[in-house]
């Protein structure tokens, strides 16, 4: 009895220990590249990662960079999507991934773009950094600039489409989503090429015109169902490197992957840390599109200032947290003092939860009020005695 009792009692205390161990409802990715880090765009929120500051040889996930500055390009003006870009001999001559540009070859940048994006092409990369910078060395020298711009620390390019081995053309998981966040949030447009499976483009040249059909080199297009992009790579250095991105119920996710040991691994990896990342995210949003009080104006041609936010609130809980308790608060000061130019941040929006401080929003005015001279106050003296 004495027996039975005690394996009764080795029990009862066995489930009272289980029972107070927290619920692990989301297990950890399993990923077997090296480097890899998770990363929701429009919140820069990080949900998991691993050496993800390790600098590694980044093959053709350079031309993420690579795409940056042809958009970068695009929006000052400087060229259009029907600008005509013409392969010179030495774009022609690389070799990787190419989609057969004929020296001589001329294709809009439009196309250019398609090549690069979908079919990961060498040859169009190159041509079209000769179009923008008259140099790939030139190019280059502006995707330098463009990571230090942006401060990514563990990234520095020696070509505009991954084919180097130098040591010195190197970058690391967390800087290649960093460049894949600044790309699709702030050129969304991308995505119309990144998404693409299978396209024709014709090839024109003193041979005559045919044919070509771009494929995708992104295998989560087929894979994962949310897939909007972005760009592999693979060089025997790097072994295989991808940074997928994926939008579901507004959730935009950023999952790199570097050094995965073959072509399947990294999709597979890819697609470990997506579902992973949506399976733990929540997210709050707030559209500030509620109407906010003016703002006082001390010394100025008017006596108030309309306001507006910056913009949105989008807040990624990873945690488990009951958002409804998410609260706002309007910080605004009793006054300005003119002048006040549009745009000034005069106040914030603060959120938090749970009494900690989750995010703020500037709120910023929404006109320009001169300061008020000698006849400005003569007026509003008039004004004031016609009142009565």
């Amino acid at each position: 009895m004495n027996k039975f009792f005690k394996i009764t009692l080795c029990y009862v205390m066995c489930f009272i220990f289980l029972l107070r161990m927290p619920l692990t409802v989301n297990a950890a990715p399993e990923v077997e590249a090296p480097s890899y880090i998770l990363m929701e765009a429009t919140t820069g929120q990080i949900i998991c990662e691993q050496d993800a500051d390790q600098r590694r040889s980044p093959a053709s996930i350079t031309k993420i960079m690579t795409l940056l500055v042809i958009f970068d390009h695009l929006g000052t003006g400087r060229v259009r999507l029907d600008s005509e870009v013409m392969t010179s001999a030495y774009a022609k001559s690389m070799g990787g991934s190419q989609v057969f540009l004929e020296e001589g070859e001329v294709q809009t940048l439009e196309t250019i773009i398609k090549c690069i994006a979908v079919a990961s092409g060498n040859d169009a990369s190159v041509a079209a950094a000769e179009f923008i910078a008259g140099s790939e060395q030139e190019f280059v020298a502006l995707m330098n600039a463009r990571a230090e711009e942006m401060g990514l620390k563990n990234t520095h390019f020696e070509d505009c489409c991954g084919l180097s081995e130098s040591d010195n053309h190197y970058t690391s998981a967390r800087d290649v989503a960093l460049m894949s966040k600044e790309l699709i949030t702030k050129y969304p447009q991308v995505l119309d090429y990144t998404k693409i499976w299978m396209e024709d483009i014709t090839h024109v040249t003193r041979q005559g015109s045919s044919t070509f059909t771009l494929s995708s080199t992104n295998k989560l297009l087929k894979m994962y169902e949310w897939t909007t992009g972005l760009k592999t790579g693979s060089t025997s250095k790097a072994l295989y490197c991808l940074s997928a991105t994926a939008s579901k119920d507004n959730i935009d996710l950023i999952g790199v992957v570097m050094g995965s040991p073959s072509n399947k691994t990294r999709f597979q990896d890819a697609m470990a840390l997506l579902n992973y990342g949506y399976s733990v995210s929540a997210l709050y949003e707030d559209a500030n599109e509620d109407k906010l009080p003016t703002l006082p104006v001390k010394g100025g041609v008017l006596d108030e200032a309309a306001l507006t936010y910056k913009g949105p609130f989008r807040y990624l809980d990873i945690q488990g947290s009951d958002l409804g308790g998410i609260e706002k608060t309007i910080s605004l000061p009793e006054q300005v003092e003119a002048p006040v130019q549009r745009g000034d941040a005069v106040g914030e929006a603060v959120y938090t939860l749970n009494g900690q401080r989750i995010g703020s929003v500037s709120i910023l005015s929404d006109v320009t009020i001169e300061k008020a001279g000698y006849k400005d106050y003569l007026i509003k003296v008039w004004k004031l005695f016609c009142s009565f």
